[in-house]
Order: structure tokens, then C-alpha cells, then sequence
């Protein structure tokens, strides 16, 4: 599926996530993007941009309970870890108004839900809207995020005066920090290797991204906003992920010990919505 404006070019592979498989700005690739489709299979985790739901991040794998609901889920990364949800890699069906869908959950994941997906290219904006709505018969705890895999080189400002700077810890503190060093990305510049923490405590606009060498800067916005931003910037891989999220690291364990950004709880039939907006522009503000 193509979505286009004057400035802006998406692509989206309903088969395999419903993922942004490119986006373009101003005739510049902005995300990483395969070669062959089939890419997106053999390795989900690290191109394109993908959704997360019903959780975000990290959750641990193995068996454990909430209320009278029994949760065991396999890892599918390679530190243990269950990672992203369950959505990011498996078939979407369109719906006669253009938007996408999938039902999923009933396995490990007790719960039935259904995650909705409608992508629009406006003028020189990308919006992504997301739904995902609890389908069973007691409350769901849920999650839901994107994971953009953005192209290097790339200068990166997260707005957040507070973060959780070990992402990919099992247990990471039930509080944030302020944030310090490395991990003070208020103002705008290159962002280190090897870093992926959640930042907090977020200012406006909370993420503003700029490609020098294409002269394109994107400000990233939420509705409603969001509480956490995480971001990944691996040395291995020539991208930064930069990804809005509406729960802390951890948010199941969270939601049990009823520590802060925990998964949200759902009613039956109740849903969570997230808007995603990436806003283009030109560097000095040349015209199109």
C-alpha cells in the first residue's frame, strides 16, 4: 500500500505487520529500508518501522499471573526477553476504509484484542493512527508504540528532563533520573553509540530529528501525548530508533507491584489510542 503527498511517500506491507516498509521526504529515504521485502521476515526487529501492541518494549518471558489470567509467553529476542508485542511481524487484512486490521491474543497472551492501523500522508506530514481494543470479556492490560528505524546520519533531540537509562534491563528502576551526560539529549546533535534508555518528562515538541546531508529536519508529536520516548542507537546498525511509547520499560511487571508507566487496563470493549505525527520540513526553509 502507497500513501503520498507533494512531500512525503510511504509504503506499507499489510503482510508482514502492517510496517512502514519506506518513507520518503522530499525524495530522501528517511527510514532504514531493505533491499527485498522478505528482509522484514528473516530479521522484524531492525528495519522499516513497525507497530507494538499490546505491549511496548520488553516484558518477560515465562509464566506468571494477573487477576485469575494466566500469561506465558516465549521469548522471541535473544536476551530472554518477550519484545514489541505480537503484531509487528504477522498478516493484517485491509477494511473497505482504507485503514488496517488484526485481531490477535487468546495464546500465551490471554487476552483477545484487536489493533487498528491508519496511515495518511498530508501535505508534508505523516500521520499514523492506532487503535487497539480489548475483545474479552474482563479488563486487558495494554500498550501500544511505534519503532521507526531511522537513517544515519542523523542529529537527534529528545525533549525529556528524566529517563530510565538501562531500557534493557530485566529490572529497571521503578523511577527515573534526571538526565545527565550522554543521556542529555534536550538540545539537538548526535546522539552515542550504544545507548537505549526511556526518557520522561517530556517537553514540546518531544522529538526533533534532523538528516544534515538530505537538509531535511522532521519534529515527532503525539496525541495524547505520550509519556515515554525510547531510543536505541546500536553501533552495529546504521539507523536510530527512536520510538514513542505509552508505557515505561517493564509495564506488565509494573502493572503488578503498581509502580509508575505501568500498561494501561482496558474495560471490555474499551480501547487505547495513539496519533503519531511526524511533521517535514526543509533545513533554512527552502520551498519544496
Amino acid at each position: 500500500m502507497r500513501f503520498a503527498s507533494e512531500a512525503i511517500e510511504a509504503v506499507v506491507l499489510p503482510e508482514v505487520g502492517a510496517r512502514l516498509h519506506r518513507l520518503r521526504a522530499f525524495g530522501h529515504d528517511i527510514l532504514r529500508t531493505p533491499e527485498d521485502h522478505r528482509q522484514h521476515v528473516r530479521d522484524p526487529f531492525f528495519w522499516g518501522s513497525y507497530v507494538m501492541a499490546p505491549w511496548c518494549g520488553r516484558i518477560e518471558a515465562g509464566k506468571s499471573t494477573l487477576g485469575w489470567r494466566r500469561i506465558s509467553l516465549e521469548s522471541n529476542f535473544p536476551d530472554g526477553s518477550a519484545i514489541h508485542g505480537q503484531v509487528y511481524a504477522r498478516p493484517w487484512h485491509r477494511r473497505p476504509d482504507g485503514s488496517l486490521q488484526i485481531t490477535a491474543g487468546g495464546d500465551g497472551w490471554p487476552w483477545v484484542y484487536e489493533v487498528r492501523l491508519r496511515v495518511e500522508a498530508v501535505h508534508r506530514s505523516l500521520h499514523v493512527d492506532l487503535t487497539v481494543t480489548n475483545r474479552s470479556a474482563d479488563p486487558m492490560p495494554a500498550g501500544l508504540g511505534i519503532h521507526p528505524w531511522f537513517r544515519r546520519p542523523l542529529s537527534v533531540a529528545i525533549r525529556g528532563a528524566a529517563v530510565h537509562p538501562l531500557n534493557t534491563a530485566t529490572q529497571p528502576d521503578a523511577q527515573p533520573e534526571p538526565v545527565r551526560g550522554a543521556l542529555d539529549l534536550r538540545e539537538i546533535g548526535e546522539m552515542a553509540d550504544d545507548l537505549d534508555a526511556a526518557w520522561t518528562d517530556l517537553a514540546e515538541p518531544p522529538v526533533e530529528l534532523r538528516w544534515p546531508q538530505a537538509g531535511i529536519r522532521a519534529t515527532m508529536r503525539t496525541s495524547p501525548p505520550v509519556g515515554y520516548v525510547v531510543a536505541a542507537s546500536p553501533s552495529e546498525v546504521d539507523a536510530i530508533a527512536v520510538e514513542p511509547e505509552t508505557h515505561a520499560p517493564q509495564g506488565l511487571r509494573r502493572l503488578v507491584r503498581a509502580e509508575p508507566g505501568a500498561l494501561a487496563m482496558l474495560d471490555p470493549g474499551q480501547g487505547l489510542d495513539l496519533r503519531v505525527e511526524l511533521a517535514f520540513e526543509r533545513l533554512g526553509g527552502a520551498a519544496v
